[in-house]
């Protein structure tokens, strides 16, 4: 059946994102991984400059989810059950980031937007230790993009879908009728997320969360090339700063906590 008014061309874009970014990732890992392993040959510069180029395809492909999503929920498509589930037509637009971050795709794909940026600055700022640092980070990539993939392997799935339809979610007798988007509405958005907080503070979290792994590839750097004490000094002000913005992102949880469930 052909059904009325289905935007189907942001989903099969965003989903293509989503399976490219994967992709990319391993291939940053792959090359980054050999560009550790032929750090002293001249085969050095060609595997970072591919790590580079994947790394960078890879934040390409994940911001192109990013806005593909977002363009599904700003929009209000309806057909798509992660914007069914998540925003209404009275929602406010700035909820609409809310929304974005609520289920567990978005918060995946902020948490890989922050990994993109920060592997940006250790392109720019890491010198000898961008290779094997990036290495770590790219790996985690490849774990995070698995984890929206959405792909089936016979009975398994890997992955939970950020552009499901809704009529391939749930069975229902509406979804027989051909103009079934003209009778259905979006379930809105909690109301104690509602709330500006839930605009500022995810953000500030997850990038928390994810600049840790900075520290955490510089400790896996220093015993892989066997420089035990040398990945301390530029590892230290990566640990502060991820205590800093942690710290900075608890404060702003309380001070949601107190203001949208009454804790005061």
């Amino acid at each position: 059946m052909i059904y009325d008014n289905e935007h189907l061309l942001p989903g099969q874009l965003g989903h293509f994102c989503v399976v490219l970014s994967f992709v990319a990732a391993l291939l940053a890992t792959a090359a980054y991984f050999l560009a550790t392993r032929h750090r002293d040959t001249a085969a050095f510069e060609g595997w970072r400059n591919l790590g580079r180029f994947s790394f960078l395809l890879h934040g390409f492909a994940t911001l192109s989810v990013i806005g593909a999503l977002f363009f599904i929920l700003v929009n209000k498509y309806y057909e798509y059950q992660y914007a069914w589930a998540n925003v209404s037509d009275d929602l406010p637009f700035e909820y609409t980031f809310s929304a974005f971050w609520k289920e567990q795709q978005g918060s995946f794909l902020l948490w890989s937007f922050w990994h993109i940026v920060l592997g940006m600055v250790l392109m720019l700022r890491a010198g000898k230790w961008e290779a094997p640092v990036l290495a770590v980070v790219a790996l985690a990539e490849v774990f995070i993009s698995s984890m929206i993939l959405g792909l089936y392997f016979g009975d398994f799935r890997l992955g939970a879908g950020a552009f499901d339809l809704l009529r391939q979610t749930m069975d229902a007798p509406i979804f027989a009728q051909q103009d079934y988007l003209t009778q259905i509405k979006g379930n809105g958005l909690n109301p104690l997320l509602q709330n500006y907080w839930m605009t500022i503070h995810p953000p500030t979290l997850f990038l928390g969360f994810a600049s840790t792994i900075v520290p955490f590839g510089y400790a896996i750097a220093g015993l892989w090339t066997r420089e035990h004490k040398e990945w301390l000094k530029p590892a230290l002000p990566w640990a502060l700063f991820s205590g800093a913005i942690l710290g900075l992102g608890i404060l702003m949880g309380g001070a949601w906590a107190y203001e949208a469930l009454s804790f005061g």
